[in-house]
């Protein structure tokens, strides 16, 4: 661990003095001789991003990145791309790339993007040579033979079928395991099952082997169990046998890569899950993850590291090599969590050894996951719903969203990570996305469309559940209205404008519908409040995203709590009467997300229904401006808290908006705006609007008019302009092309130029509530988290 050995080198001791941390033996001073190959690729997000440019450079655009360990490339090449998460089952045996001509695939090679790993493949496919690939790419011919390798087994196992004579096929079979073929890459090829596979190479030996990190390649013995799997050995460095009679192992599924809409924060359950669990004296906690960037694969924070993929087939193997007492799903976020249906089916039908899912059972989890048995449970409980349907053709959607009208929410149901969510305010944009997002006639790739509910509030709950009773570890609200995804909302705890009787219901609802799943675990459901009217959205059956907050501002560790349910135990004995308790809080927190849009080049910084926050904060105030403001600027928001430059001058806050009820939506915010003693700047138009209202404002010029001074271009570049307020339009209609386009200009070359920019009503208006609040404080008001608990009526940590 080179922190360890900095911070020893740093206290005096030299090389010679610090022991070698995997072998105890060795000094650190010792040349590695490694046994086996390390690879790291970047995980990319780029599609999720408006008019993103996905070619890769200088600048770093990734949100995460896996680490694949095996004994040649081949084999770590096609764990690594699994890893990624992508809906690749390597570099081989996919979806079809885009249909492109040669030339135009000799450019994406020559010019890297995000892609360019799976166009080498079908270059090689097409008949591309390696000289030819290396000319265009200008990758080492060593590499290029690796993937090369790849390829040709591919063709060997789509000549063969599960029928082929078992002397053609299990040599193939035993060769593709060496080059890193999963069973479900040779399934596709042979036109059989994953299963199937597992069944016929497991008969004939084809099994991995555990194997320990050794960084002196066997010359010492290695102390750590830090380990991996590969098929290029003939045995395990473990024992497997149990030390003791009733010696339990409890299997935990980590986190995975860190991408848009899963990040540190499900590293953080993992390990709180981990420490709890060892805490409560199971003898073995065996960390399964490969993100190198987390705790949880630190090898000393648990009893055994898998750094393995976390797929069926490989959670499998882990299973029949250690014969776990249980595994648990629902902390890893929703990688683990999609795991767990297939293990119940697995343990059910073929009736395997080792699968037991601690918690929640998998038939409970499908009844939460599969949106018409949740839909139905929630009738049955009497519960509101948005309305939505699942629909097969172009069709029957417009016709749908005719009858329930618009606004509504699509969303193709096969896409990964919510991604290619929209929301279409009217026919012709739900007929465009439809015809350039989804192929909508495939029985396999239905589309679900609800109704989306406009001016709502979006409220979520955190909390965990025995079967007979429910903690509610938080109610958040978010500050922006329904329609921006969660994980870029700013979240405050306790809610900040929801009634007394929405919060009553929300409450209800809550534990109506954990005790009616059954739910043994953590869990999260989130909620559109409209009024007194409350709505579910969804409910998740595992740990999520505000876990982390919601435990450090309540005082209670939620996946502390959790630990003790997975394994059996109640909550009442732990926290009384704490759990029949709507919560309470001292203070005020306010979690906001961080973007971006910076690195990205030519990307809109637009929010909406799909995520692309890479990261967030949260502060805590004894009001809820107090805690925004900290959060806004924690998260390098650069808000003008002081209105006067040093000269004494205003500082100048650019508005500008298409359509009239927007204007006059902004009138009052112009005027609170100057009454702090803030400068306005606008937009010709906007301008107009506010002159019309009798409120002082500078014209500027749009950027696509360079010959009209003053510019608006020349005002950001000179640092003329603090903030900008630029609330996008919903309507994309061909006559508002040239605005769109202008408005887009705005926003982007306010982030190239670190200009802060707000396009959000409601956190502009809670922005400028807290900017006057902040003008009557007298001093800053500094809350550390050992106050917040102190002040809490219970602490469980």
């Amino acid at each position: 661990p080179l922190a360890y050995i900095a911070a020893k080198l740093g206290l005096g001791y030299t090389l010679p003095e610090l022991r070698n941390q995997v072998t105890q033996k060795t000094t650190a001073c010792f040349e590695p001789a490694l046994d086996y190959l390390v690879l790291k690729i970047p995980r990319w997000n780029l599609e999720k991003f408006q008019r993103v440019s996905r070619k890769i450079g200088t600048q770093m655009k990734s949100v995460g990145e896996v680490m694949a360990i095996g004994r040649n490339f081949e084999e770590v090449l096609q764990k690594a791309v699994r890893m990624l998460e992508i809906g690749k089952k390597g570099m081989v045996c996919n979806k079809p790339l885009p249909d492109i001509s040669d030339e135009e695939l000799r450019d994406e090679i020559t010019h890297p993007c995000d892609n360019r790993l799976y166009w080498l493949a079908e270059a090689y496919k097409r008949g591309f040579s390696t000289e030819e690939i290396h000319a265009l790419s200008m990758i080492d011919n060593w590499f290029l033979y690796k993937v090369k390798n790849i390829v040709e087994m591919e063709r060997q196992l789509l000549s063969l079928n599960i029928t082929s004579p078992v002397e053609q096929r299990l040599p193939v079979l035993r060769k593709a395991k060496l080059l890193g073929f999963s069973d479900k890459q040779i399934a596709l090829c042979m036109n059989t099952e994953e299963l199937i596979v597992r069944r016929e190479r497991v008969r004939a030996g084809i099994v991995p082997y555990v194997k320990q990190i050794d960084t002196l390649a066997a010359e010492f013995p290695a102390s750590t169990n830090y380990l991996y799997m590969t098929y290029c050995a003939d045995e395990d460095d473990l024992d497997f046998t149990p030390k003791e009679p009733g010696w339990k192992k409890i299997i935990v599924l980590g986190s995975g890569v860190y991408r848009i809409g899963s990040s540190v924060e499900f590293d953080w359950g993992s390990v709180n899950m981990a420490w709890a669990l060892k805490d409560q004296g199971i003898n073995e906690v065996i960390m399964l993850n490969y993100n190198p960037e987390t705790v949880s694969t630190d090898y000393n924070e648990s009893d055994k590291l898998y750094f393995e993929e976390e797929t069926l087939e490989r959670v499998l193997d882990v299973i029949e090599k250690e014969n776990p007492f249980g595994i648990v799903v629902s902390v890893g976020g929703q990688i683990s969590n999609n795991l767990a249906p297939k293990l119940a089916e697995i343990n059910q039908v073929y009736r395997q050894t080792g699968i037991r899912i601690l918690g929640t059972q998998g038939k409970n989890i499908d009844r939460a996951e599969d949106r018409e048995k949740f839909s139905s449970l929630l009738d049955h409980l009497d519960i509101l719903q948005p309305s939505w349907r699942r629909l097969y053709s172009k069709e029957e959607s417009l016709q749908f969203a005719q009858e329930v009208g618009y606004p509504v929410l699509v969303r193709p149901s096969y896409v990964l990570s919510g991604a290619a969510m929209r929301v279409a305010y009217n026919a012709e944009q739900l007929n465009d996305f439809l015809d350039l997002a989804v192929t909508v006639t495939d029985e396999t790739n239905s589309i679900v469309i609800s109704k989306f509910i406009e001016n709502a509030r979006e409220v979520e709950v955190d909390g965990v559940s025995d079967g007979e009773d429910v903690f509610i570890g938080a109610i958040m609200e978010h500050v922006e209205n329904a329609g921006i995804h969660s994980g870029d909302a700013s979240t405050s705890i306790p809610p900040i404008t929801i009634s007394e009787q929405a919060i009553l219901k929300v409450t209800e609802y809550t534990k109506k519908i954990a005790l009616s799943l059954q739910i043994r675990g953590p869990f999260n459901i989130q909620y559109i409040v409209d009024g007194d009217q409350v709505s579910v959205i969804e409910c998740n059956l595992r740990s999520s995203r505000s876990m982390p907050f919601v435990s450090k501002m309540r005082g209670i560790n939620l996946m502390k709590l959790a630990a003790n349910v997975l394994l059996g135990n109640k909550i009442r004995p732990i926290l009384g009467k704490e759990i029949d308790h709507i919560p309470h809080f001292s203070y005020y927190g306010v979690k906001v997300p961080q973007f971006s849009f910076m690195r990205l080049e030519n990307a809109d910084p637009v929010l909406g229904v799909e995520m692309v926050s890479t990261g967030e904060v949260a502060c805590i105030g004894s009001s809820f401006e107090d805690a925004l403001i900290k959060s806004m600027i924690a998260a390098e928001f650069d808000i003008p808290v002081e209105s006067k430059e040093g000269d004494g001058k205003g500082k100048v806050v650019l508005i500008t908006v298409g359509g009239y009820e927007l204007k006059q939506q902004l009138i009052p915010i112009a005027r609170r705006l100057i009454d702090l003693g803030f400068r306005i700047f606008a937009t010709e138009h906007t301008a107009q609007a506010f002159l019309d209202a009798g409120i002082d404002v500078t014209t500027v010029f749009k950027i696509s008019e360079p010959d009209r001074q003053p510019n608006l271009l020349e005002c950001l570049l000179n640092g003329t302009i603090s903030l900008v307020i630029n609330i996008p339009m919903t309507i994309t209609e061909e006559k508002l092309v040239a605005m769109l386009e202008d408005e887009y200009q705005i926003r982007r070359k306010a982030v190239e130029y670190n200009v802060p920019v707000l396009i959000n009503m409601e956190l502009v208006r809670s922005i400028i509530t807290a900017l006057e609040t902040l003008q009557h404080r007298k001093e800053d008001d500094i809350i550390s988290l050992n106050e917040v608990f102190e002040n809490a009526d219970h602490v469980y940590w």
